[in-house]
């Protein structure tokens, strides 16, 4: 099966995390969390048109600085999905410069702060000087983005961050970390044999025919299938549901899940459960090894163990590990060996 999304961490297993993931048919990239990031071609960074913030500990989010020495001037628009504020956090990083040369520059960032209920948007453009524009706010129900090919979850995961960095959120002891869902819809592949065999010809109305099924339209729906023959427009009328069955095939989409440094709690683990299952890739943090436990949990963070666990109650096809803790930096192989003993149990 061809793939939608090809994704890869940027850093190896003990260096900062950033997920990139290339979304091949649009030549478009998303990236998920912002460490250090120097080994991305700016070829690639031009590419990305989302960022999606776990939260903002410098290890997630240094990474600002490259996309923005990388994107300004390029007159391109980026958003910025983040926890409870991520406004502000934007807004320190662009005020430590000055902005005096940027005339006639067009890139602009679109930032949303993403909390349990609502989602604040603001805006920061190289023509205001990136002085902060609040757009509003609009109501949270779990979905980030909604494209007509793919769409991205969010869940607010406990991290164990003090309430005084963030004192907007809401349910939790401190600042949530967000773990995201990059979901491509339904795969829906025509058949070129009996498209051939229907004597109709390729043409836009096959995207027409895609949106339909993915917007979910009932089978009688009337559906137009038309093409141009020497100039003169030509069609056949169907109903949905049966040109649907005569040459499309429907399966499951590419799902990537992304978790990292979220404390071990019962509420946590069953929203990642929740959230991964039957993911094909499950990016998930390791820091410590299980011997240490009890201080992955006095610091917020997951064992390779617990990581193993978690994918098999999940059922996922694939099981990434990252995020170790340096001090084990002679013993990587433990941490897979720990991990993949507890999945494959």
């Amino acid at each position: 099966m061809s793939q939608f999304f090809v994704s890869k961490m940027l850093n190896g297993p003990f260096d900062d995390p950033c997920l990139f993931i290339s979304i091949l048919r649009e030549r478009r990239a998303l990236l998920v969390d912002l460490g250090h990031m120097d080994v991305l071609e700016p070829r690639n960074a031009l590419k990305v048109s989302d960022i999606f913030v776990s939260h903002t500990h410098i290890d997630h989010f240094i990474g600002f600085d490259y996309m923005l020495r990388v994107l300004l001037g390029r007159g391109k628009e980026l958003r910025i999905f983040g926890p409870s504020g991520i406004i502000s956090n934007v807004e320190g990083k662009l005020s430590g410069y000055t902005w005096n040369l940027i005339d006639g520059y067009q890139s602009r960032f679109i930032v949303h702060e993403v909390d349990t209920d609502r989602i604040d948007v603001a805006t920061f453009g190289c023509t205001e000087r990136f002085e902060k524009q609040i757009e509003g706010s609009k109501g949270f129900n779990g979905i980030l983005l909604d494209e007509s090919e793919f769409l991205v979850r969010c869940e607010h995961l406990d991290h164990n961050i003090p309430s005084e960095v963030s004192p907007k959120s809401q349910g939790f002891w401190g600042c949530p970390s967000l773990a995201f869902s990059i979901e491509e819809k339904m795969r829906i592949n025509i058949n070129k044999d009996r498209l051939q065999k229907s004597g109709i010809p390729v043409g836009p109305w096959l995207s027409d025919l895609k949106e339909c099924i993915r917007k979910g339209l009932p089978e009688d729906y009337p559906f137009i299938a038309y093409w141009k023959t020497n100039g003169q427009r030509e069609e056949k009328r169907f109903s949905l549901g049966e040109i649907t069955r005569e040459i499309a095939m429907i399966t499951k989409g590419q799902k990537i899940v992304y978790v990292t440094d979220a404390q071990y709690t019962d509420e946590n683990i069953r929203k990642i459960i929740t959230l991964a299952a039957n993911a094909d890739i499950f990016y998930c943090e390791a820091s410590f090894l299980d011997r240490d436990r009890e201080r992955a949990m006095m610091r917020g963070h997951l064992t390779a163990k617990q990581v193993g666990e978690i994918a098999r109650q999940a059922n996922v096809r694939e099981l990434t590990i990252f995020h170790f803790s340096p001090k084990y930096r002679s013993i990587p192989e433990e941490f897979y060996n720990e991990a993949m003993k507890a999945w494959k149990i």
